[in-house]
């Protein structure tokens, strides 16, 4: 059995929280999940091994670092939660920087924000990861571990019964129907997503609209805005939790005008060089998840009010991966 060590409750880990408070970072306080194995086995060479997980300030960022301190722990592992670190780029210094060992990241992110190119790389999900995997490797010393079905990327998206109404199942179908309704033309857009290249003018490049009338919002308020009716379609993230909570509909980006954002669990190569056995539990837990179910932890979390780590708890104990 082990218990999943919120590192600031820790007396062994009081010289490590100075460390890191000295650095900016807050070690986490909360209560502990007792983690004991269930698919995922322990494994040997990782019992009592210190692993720091960090984590982006977002709820998704957040539940997947939770998640990854529990299939480590019933690895057998002595786990340190850093989530909740504020910003990408805090989170990422933490990682080049030693203070934390295991972080989630997302394949867009670490080309565009990390390594600086504008556009992403044609090809789809699989072509993204590998440019990524090869340039981070060689740039930072960073590994990419498996990159998981979960993409949370730009979208548009409407309520069910617009889409229901009009038929739209894919951005394609909704180029079609505007062109016969251009009264509908009009796009709830944050200011950002409206001018940069990966964003709204890739779409109407890939899509074709013409001449749409947009209005910006924070991305927080499009949501309620194209729930209640303010405008007929809007730009979404693909995971966030208000889709199942204002009953949207997502619609596919078939073309692929915009950046695949995969989820990866990513690790400097020496640490991961030290410990190769880390990579399988992270692998398990990547490769279980999708969209569909982190829109609805998600929902758990920003509609529901509840605990971040609960919800992530109680879906490692669904899948079976811990007890």
């Amino acid at each position: 059995m082990n218990v999943l060590k919120k590192a600031g409750a820790l007396v062994g880990a009081a010289l490590l929280a100075g460390t890191l408070s000295a650095c900016g970072l807050d070690v986490n306080t909360s209560i502990p999940f007792k983690i004991e194995p269930g698919s995922i086995r322990p494994i040997p060479s990782l019992e009592g091994q210190r692993v720091v997980v960090g984590s982006k300030d977002f709820t998704e960022n957040i539940i997947l670092g939770y998640m990854a301190e529990m299939a480590l722990s019933a690895a057998g592992a002595d786990v340190i939660d850093l989530t909740d670190i504020k910003g990408s780029n805090s989170s990422r210094q933490a990682l080049l920087n030693g203070q934390t060992d295991v972080t989630w990241e997302y394949t867009g992110t670490g080309w565009i924000n990390y390594q600086g190119n504008e556009l992403p790389v044609p090809g789809g999900e699989k072509a993204q990861y590998e440019a990524t995997k090869k340039a981070d490797a060689e740039k930072y010393g960073v590994t990419w571990l498996n990159y998981s079905p979960l993409n949370d990327q730009y979208a548009f998206a409407t309520t069910e019964a617009y889409a229901a109404k009009n038929n739209l199942k894919s951005t394609s179908d909704l180029a079609k129907f505007l062109t016969t309704h251009p009264d509908q033309n009009r796009f709830c857009l944050e200011t950002e997503f409206t001018s940069r290249q990966d964003g709204f003018p890739a779409a109407v490049k890939a899509y074709g609209f013409k001449n749409p009338k947009i209005e910006n919002f924070g991305i927080g308020t499009i949501y309620s805005a194209v729930a209640n009716g303010t405008c007929p379609v809007g730009e979404v993230f693909t995971t966030d939790g208000r889709i199942s909570g204002l009953n949207l509909r997502v619609l596919e980006d078939d073309k692929k005008a915009f950046p695949q954002y995969n989820a990866a669990a990513t690790l400097r190569t020496e640490f991961l060089n030290q410990h190769p056995e880390i990579r399988g539990p992270l692998e398990t837990v990547a490769a279980a998840l999708d969209n569909k179910q982190m829109v609805e932890l998600c929902k758990k979390v920003d509609v529901d009010g509840k605990d971040a780590g609960t919800v992530a708890h109680d879906w490692m104990l669904e899948k079976g991966f811990i007890k």
